[in-house]
């Protein structure tokens, strides 16, 4: 039997649904049997994603993360539709990679944080206090960390910074959502191949200077681990998962 059931599915949202990562999440937990809530900025590709999966569970709904007004009223629709979420797989973001320390714009740095870091409290905030009153209680809240949360890249001081503190909240959330049956766990996710990591077939730059070609997984492996997590009963957690191409060039001297 899969986590969810015909006469009741689970509720799963998916932010950043359009496209990636995201969107294979999206696709996954629909075959799994959850209703989805796609958020992301652009409806067209939100759309697509729910034509695609076949579904009449997928609910595809325009968010601008970063704003509290706009998160506010995806959890109202969230809240009437469903009355209840199980999931929430917080992924939308943006990488910002490229750009000097030294020419960082501050615009630039606040629209990363912006949609990367508040854009994540937001979500998990909303999320949490609909799985704190629901009944049953309690559910699941996942944040994409990404492999910046451990090392950076060069040239990526805005988009490391949010990652970092991706990590932060994820232990936060943890911790106060103990008393509510509420499980926050990470997955930071590596060289995954989608629309944003496509350059890496040509070569991204390294620590020492060089330019290298990195090895790529299928994002279909990152999404079915997001759903194995999503699956665990709330008495079980997994709190991080490095989840990579096996010869990234991450650990040790690559």
């Amino acid at each position: 039997m899969t986590s969810s059931d015909k006469t009741n599915p689970k509720v799963a949202l998916v932010t950043g649904a359009g496209t990636g990562i995201g969107r294979a999440v999206a696709l996954a937990f629909l075959r799994e049997g959850y209703s989805v809530v796609l958020a992301g900025r652009r409806i067209e590709p939100l759309n697509e994603v729910a034509k695609e999966s076949g579904s009449d569970r997928a609910l595809p709904v325009s968010t601008d993360v970063g704003s509290p007004e706009s998160v506010t009223a995806l959890f109202e629709k969230i809240r009437e539709k469903f009355g209840r979420i199980d999931v929430l797989f917080n992924n939308a973001g943006v990488s910002g990679i490229g750009t000097g320390f030294e020419d960082i714009a501050f615009d630039h740095w606040q629209n990363i944080v912006n949609i990367n870091l508040t854009g994540s409290f937001l979500c998990a905030q909303g999320a949490f206090k609909l799985m704190k009153e629901q009944l049953p209680q309690g559910g699941r809240i996942i944040n994409n960390g990404s492999i910046s949360a451990h090392a950076p890249r060069p040239n990526s001081a805005p988009y490391t910074s949010t990652k970092h503190a991706i990590t932060g909240l994820t232990k936060s959330i943890s911790l106060d959502g103990r008393k509510y049956n509420i499980a926050c766990g990470q997955i930071d996710i590596g060289n995954a191949l989608t629309e944003l990591s496509a350059r890496m077939a040509k070569g991204v730059p390294q620590a020492n200077g060089e330019i290298a070609v990195e090895p790529m997984m299928d994002a279909k492996e990152v999404a079915d681990a997001v759903v194995h997590m999503a699956a665990l009963p709330l008495s079980t957690n997994v709190q991080f998962m490095t989840i990579m191409a096996t010869k990234m060039p991450f650990v040790g001297r690559g």
